[in-house]
């Protein structure tokens, strides 16, 4: 590369710096309003009981991951506890959108820099890895009904769920340890590095520490793939698969401690994890087929119009077992007593819902910049996409605004 080059490089790595950083710094100002008008504001969220979490006192519900609380805990030194809890939320998913440029830069922009200029590239990839931090579930507008959906979001569920900031705030390290995964997983039979066995392990614990819920999908899914590929190659790679599994040791230890009041009886209220058909879903939604086509509309429509290159594709085909793994948990289980109307499996499903539009957005860029000229398939994908982001916008305009998520 000449000096020209060089510069030309440069150039376009501040233009995608400058750009990206404008995006996140208004992108992060409309979620603070928004965490913080979840602390005024007479709306259904936890806001409230994660500022008694953050200083220590009695909330009335057992929050036993700290990566949060003690961030928010962090910030109260220099501001009130309502604004500290929603300073954490907001900076916790600035995070997310930080590493889903990143990856975005990594994975994509040498194909697409390769079709448009390299600012242009840039300044795209930057564009949708923010835009993916609004997608929502597909729903139509008022007055319009959809036959069996009750609610916009209850019983659909959507990839961002704006009201849920532990939510919001685990998804940079479950998009981390996502990424890490994929990455070990066609070396990890060969031997995988010491470093990336580490981060993997650590970017796990992280997200179990801040929410467990991804957690539980991810372990889930890549428990049965690795058993898969020990019995195919009959026990042949039982060394490896022994070395990436100790790297789940940490992440279960922590959840055998955030777990043990599922499984603890208190007096006469029944705990443990039950097993139905779909049951505790169906309370929220009559039409669930219906419901989860409004939720992986674009991830649906990618899959279809692609099916050759998502077998190819790692990530992708990862990000599709996350959500089949983190379905199965949410129509399969529940937990018992007091536990089963939250429909805590569902948060979950809300992080197979993102990984699958993660994945296939991601195969949607290397698409579009393959391709000499724009078809039929690339129209109706992108089109799909922007539902999703439109859709997304006006749901958050409208908590943003003091509305209900239902």
């Amino acid at each position: 590369m000449n000096r020209a080059e060089e510069k030309n490089q440069r150039r376009n790595r501040i233009i995608d710096a400058a750009v990206f950083a404008v995006l996140l710094a208004a992108v992060s100002a409309v979620t603070l309003y928004l965490f913080y008008g979840q602390t005024q504001w007479n709306v259904d969220s936890d806001m409230e009981a994660y500022i008694l979490e953050m200083q220590g006192l009695e909330s009335g519900y057992s929050f036993p991951y700290p990566v949060f609380f003690k961030l928010a805990a962090l910030v109260h030194l220099f501001a009130s506890p309502a604004l500290s809890v929603a300073i954490a939320a907001m900076l916790l998913n600035g995070l997310g959108m930080v590493v889903t440029k990143l990856a975005f830069n990594y994975l994509a922009l040498p194909e697409l820099a390769a079709r448009i200029r390299g600012e242009a590239a840039r300044i795209i990839l930057s564009l949708l890895a923010v835009s993916l931090f609004f997608i929502s579930m597909l729903y139509p507008p008022g007055g319009i009904y959809l036959p069996g959906i009750k609610f916009r979001y209850v019983g659909v569920f959507s990839a961002n769920p704006f009201h849920n900031a532990t939510y919001m705030a685990a998804r940079p390290f479950a998009i981390l340890a996502f990424l890490w995964f994929v990455r070990l997983l066609p070396v990890y039979e060969k031997g995988g590095t010491k470093k990336d066995y580490l981060l993997f392990s650590l970017f796990l614990l992280a997200a179990t520490m801040t929410k467990p819920s991804f957690t539980l999908v991810l372990v889930s899914a890549a428990g049965l793939l690795m058993l898969y590929r020990l019995f195919r190659s009959g026990f042949r790679n039982f060394v490896p698969t022994v070395q990436l599994g100790l790297c789940f040791i940490p992440t279960f230890l922590d959840l055998l401690y955030q777990y043990k009041g599922v499984f603890v009886s208190e007096g006469e209220q029944e705990r443990g994890l039950g097993f139905c058909f779909g049951e505790v879903w169906a309370d929220y939604c009559d039409n669930i087929p219906l419901g989860i086509c409004l939720a992986v509309g674009f991830p649906l429509a990618v899959l279809t119009l692609n099916y050759r290159e998502c077998r190819k594709d790692t990530l992708l085909r990862f990000s599709w077992l996350l959500y089949l793994i983190s379905f199965a948990e949410a129509f399969f289980l529940y937990e018992k007593g007091f536990r089963k109307v939250d429909f805590n499996f569902s948060w979950g499903y809300m992080y197979g819902i993102f990984f699958c539009h993660f994945g296939s957005l991601l195969l949607l860029v290397r698409s579009t910049a393959k391709e000499k000229a724009w078809s039929i398939s690339l129209l109706i994908q992108w089109l799909a996409y922007f539902c999703h982001v439109v859709c997304g916008v006006f749901y958050f305009r409208d908590m943003f605004l003091g509305g209900t998520y239902y």
